[in-house]
């Protein structure tokens, strides 16, 4: 019977994991309890702790910056894990929520929901630590990537992220693919 399910089983696990590269876990605060954004007013408070921090962080925001590239690079070459968050396996979101956090910078463990934080900008006006954000693979109705702008170069928009066939690894925006299935840009900091 068992034997009867497992590929089914396989083939639902294989989709999941194509879907998205957003894990499902729960943010966690500094005090570790879990919480979870679940309404418009939660989601708002957040908006204006995150505009606060970024007020803070003007003076130190290039340090900072710096800080959560040097953190993001120090995973390039791991190779993809859903939900994953340390060398052994790492997903996009898991990438992200790492290298803010080690910075004091609180985020959503999901890239979905991280597109809610900060405030948008254009692409023109992208800068170095700015959060990328896009809709890929079958779910085109939703953000399920993100990635961190490393650099920008006459006008060519560079990140690092997690992709889920090559791992974290840094790309250009100006790639065909990338071009296609970006959102918007978001600044935290």
């Amino acid at each position: 019977m068992l034997l009867k399910f497992k590929p089914t089983l396989l083939l639902i696990l294989l989709s999941i994991f194509l879907v998205s590269c957003g894990s499902s876990k729960k943010s966690t605060s500094s005090r570790t309890k879990t919480h979870k954004i679940s309404s418009k007013k939660t989601a708002a408070k957040s908006n204006k702790k995150a505009s606060e921090k970024t007020k803070t962080n003007k003076s130190s925001g290039s340090k900072t910056v710096s800080n959560i590239l040097k953190t993001a690079k120090t995973f390039e070459g791991t190779k993809y894990k859903f939900g994953g968050t340390t060398k052994k396996g790492m997903d996009c979101s898991g990438l992200v929520y790492v290298a803010y956090g080690k910075e004091g910078v609180k985020l959503p463990r999901v890239s979905r929901d991280m597109a809610k934080q900060g405030k948008a900008v254009s692409l023109k006006k992208v800068i170095k630590g700015d959060l990328l954000f896009f809709k890929t693979g079958k779910s085109k109705n939703r953000v399920n990537h993100v990635g961190i702008v490393t650099d920008v170069k006459k006008g060519e928009v560079f990140f690092i992220h997690a992709s889920t066939t090559r791992g974290v690894i840094n790309s250009s925006l100006n790639e065909n693919y990338w071009r296609k299935t970006f959102v918007e840009a978001r600044r935290i900091i």
